[in-house]
């Protein structure tokens, strides 16, 4: 067998872990590389590389994956999760790392190089993404041929395989949902830095799901930045009538959606705080502890007439009441954002409080 080199796209799971130890046991040198968006992050694959003394390449994708989400053309999951192109995104931008690192992606029918690129997907696994047409489809998008080593033997043959880069005869025949055969490898191999199989992306989430699909039906042109938003505290959205000077209308009836991000903890605040950009209206309570609220319009920047508004927080506070789909002046946008605030601080509750604004610059 010719000498060959891996790189693996990584997860940190246990199906990706085990594809790296199928390679390594054949004397392949592994690398792997993940891929970070709003939607799923690297910490799991940092500890799962240590463990197998694998480089790891992180690459931040989050501009592309959102541009994915607004329009994915294999359609959606069970909620918001476009796996398919998603899958073939990572794929390509792996590809992409074949011919410039120490590690190279090779592209498709290019294997000059000895360089192979695999996954840790298993056929039948997921009912969306790793069917055998959808694995196809993957390839195809990607434009980089992939070795799927758990599940290869279920699969058509690939170059890696025919031209002796990788023993086709020791990779495996998974199929299906259950992981039984995976945990008895894990046990095998001793591995013991791997992630859950759920959790992994917030796509999947229904929650999250549905504070995006809001987001993408009132703000179209929503950034990375806006999105980081919806990750950290009580969501509300509102609906401001602009005055025919607002900023960057065109149409000046027409209403703008208003975002209020109410922070639930303290790191919730702090992140709130690092999100928050040029415009923003950032709220906390002056004398007692509670939360952060974001305000955030996007052609449009409220006028503060004074930095302290004065709330009466009731006991009980009824979303009904507030008409939250009701469009609002300014200063009952703001009015309502100062109820939330104090509502959020228990010891606020039935108190009257000063509520501190400011504007980031």
């Amino acid at each position: 067998m010719q000498k060959a080199k891996a790189l693996v796209l990584f997860s940190g799971g246990l199906d990706s872990m085990l594809a790296v130890k199928l390679l390594q046991i054949q004397g392949i040198k592994a690398e792997s590389i993940c891929f970070t968006s709003n939607f799923f992050n690297c910490t799991k694959a940092k500890d799962a590389a240590e463990e197998l003394g694998i480089k790891l390449k992180v690459v931040d994708i989050s501009r592309e994956m959102l541009e994915i989400v607004k329009n994915p053309l294999s359609g959606y999951g069970k909620h918001l999760n476009p796996c398919v192109d998603c899958h073939a995104l990572m794929a390509r931008r792996a590809g992409e790392f074949l011919q410039s690192g120490s590690t190279a992606p090779v592209a498709a029918g290019d294997y000059g190089a000895n360089n192979i690129f695999a996954t840790g997907e298993v056929l039948g696994q997921r009912p969306f993404s790793q069917t055998k047409d959808a694995l196809a489809r993957v390839e195809k998008f990607a434009g980089v041929e992939i070795l799927r080593p758990l599940s290869a033997k279920k699969l058509p043959e690939t170059e890696y395989e025919k031209q002796g880069l990788v023993d086709r005869g020791r990779m495996l025949n998974i199929i299906g949902r259950s992981r039984e055969r995976q945990m008895e490898l894990a046990e095998k191999y001793k591995l013991k830095n791997y992630s859950t199989p759920a959790g992994g992306c917030l796509l999947t989430d229904s929650e999250f799901s549905n504070r995006l699909l809001k987001m993408l039906d009132y703000w179209q042109d929503c950034g990375v930045n806006d999105v980081e938003l919806l990750k950290y505290g009580r969501v509300f959205w509102l609906t401001l009538s602009t005055p025919k000077h607002a900023k960057g209308r065109q149409d000046a009836n027409k209403s703008e959606k208003v975002l209020i991000v109410v922070g639930r903890h303290k790191e919730d605040n702090e992140n709130l705080e690092k999100l928050a950009r040029k415009g923003d209206v950032i709220m906390e309570l002056k004398e007692i502890a509670g939360p952060l609220s974001l305000i955030r319009i996007k052609n449009y920047e409220l006028r503060i007439k004074n930095n302290i508004l004065k709330i009466n927080v009731p006991e009980k506070l009824k979303m009904g009441e507030l008409e939250l789909g009701e469009e609002k002046s300014g200063e009952n946008i703001l009015r309502i954002a100062g109820l939330l605030t104090g509502y959020y601080a228990v010891k606020a509750r039935k108190k009257k409080v000063n509520c501190q604004l400011r504007v980031k610059n």
